[in-house]
């Protein structure tokens, strides 16, 4: 099992800041990668696959700076999202190729492994010049495991993919997180983020701006009220007595919904049941409405 770990990372290109004094770590499972167009997200994940030098700080795997260690390529598999590969290449020439270059032992063999792998057996001798592009976004993902890493990075990996093709890399990376492998990924699609992760970092101007459990961040915004809905056999009844509750900050019932707003998330939820004794109903269901990936995001880009 491999970590990433970054400590007081920076990197500018000229009088613009990229990446601002960035600390945090990555260990095995899966790890999703937000923030906004020019938020730093591209250049964060080259610097962790050792193809581009921080300026100032450290990004190391485990003990060892990933920059000028080229031994290290050997545990690093890397999806960019620029693609660069020669179109008159099949997928099967382009992933034996790298196989060599990483001096696999029998490359032939992993490169039909590893396009297994992402479902391109069919079309392996096919030019990639041909292919659409989530088919060439598989086969750089074939490329990028050929050689069995323990750290994936990926950025934007499902970039053209159909909902198929979503589907069965989600479950591969789900697959490779449970043996023990370190992944890391960057996606604008908040969904994909939210279904694949474990843990999410938030990079918005080149700072780190959150990381951890999406839902842990969520209830930790007290300055945002959190809104749920609740369904009992008496909402009308319930609706007055969370009304008389001090944490409560409103309470809507519109069209047979129920919606409660507070700014503590804990104390709703010890107020709820006493509540609805209080007016002898039942509850059916209590549902936050706003506990999302895109809540976070949306909250922490515009604050």
């Amino acid at each position: 099992m491999s970590t990433l770990r970054l400590e007081a990372v920076s990197r500018w290109y000229g009088n613009v800041v990229a990446v601002n004094d960035v600390t945090f770590d990555v260990g095995p499972g899966i790890t999703g990668l937000l923030g906004p167009n020019g938020a730093g997200k591209t250049t964060l994940l080259h610097m962790m696959a050792g193809f581009l030098a921080p300026n100032a700080g450290t990004v190391r795997l485990d003990e060892t700076p990933t920059w000028r260690h080229p031994d290290l390529y050997r545990s690093i598999g890397f999806v960019p999202e620029r693609e660069a590969v020669y179109g008159f290449l099949t997928c099967r020439q382009f992933v034996h190729a790298t196989a060599r270059l990483h001096d696999v032992a029998d490359p032939a063999a992993a490169a039909s492994r590893a396009i297994a792998m992402v479902d391109l057996a069919d079309a392996a001798d096919r030019a990639i010049g041909g292919y659409s592009k989530g088919m060439r976004q598989r086969a750089k993902v074939a490329a990028a495991l050929v050689h069995d890493p323990t750290v994936l990075i990926l950025d934007e990996p499902f970039n053209g993919m159909d909902p198929r093709q979503r589907l069965h890399m989600m479950d591969l990376l789900r697959r490779m997180a449970a043996e023990g492998r370190t992944i890391l990924f960057s996606s604008h699609i908040l969904e994909e983020v939210e279904r694949l992760s474990d843990r999410v970092l938030v990079v918005v101007a080149g700072r780190l701006a959150a990381a951890g459990d999406f839902r842990r961040i969520r209830r930790l915004m007290t300055d945002r009220p959190h809104s749920f809905t609740i369904r009992s056999t008496d909402d009308r009844a319930l609706a007055r007595e969370l009304l008389v509750t001090p944490e409560i900050e409103a309470v809507e019932l519109h069209d047979g919904v129920l919606t409660v707003r507070t700014g503590d998330y804990g104390a709703l939820t010890r107020a709820v049941a006493p509540a609805a004794q209080r007016a002898r109903a039942s509850l059916l269901e209590l549902r936050p409405t706003d506990e999302s990936l895109e809540s976070v995001f949306s909250y922490l880009v515009r604050r």
